[in-house]
């Protein structure tokens, strides 16, 4: 699937690199415990990461209060795209 250009109607949160780094992880992982292994990092920070993330959509209005919803939005900011899973 090649890329395309996001959908410009639709407003982005700012993430750091780490965050997305984070939340990348998480989605290839069964678990927040099996991302915060692979990184190195505690469950807790993996927690924290995610809940900004999940802020920064909000606070533009497109929510995300699930995996699943997180992905979506990953894939419409083109931060990830379908091939690479």
């Amino acid at each position: 699937m090649a890329r395309t250009d996001p959908d410009p109607s639709l407003p982005r949160p700012t993430l750091s690199a780490r965050e997305i780094e984070v939340m990348l992880a998480w989605f290839r992982s069964d678990s927040k415990a099996g991302a915060a292994h692979q990184l190195y990092i505690s469950i807790g920070t993996i927690n924290t990461h995610i809940a900004r993330i999940r802020n920064k959509y909000a606070s533009v209005g497109r929510a995300a209060p699930t995996k699943a919803a997180l992905f979506v939005r990953a894939l419409q900011d083109e931060l990830t795209t379908l091939d690479e899973w």
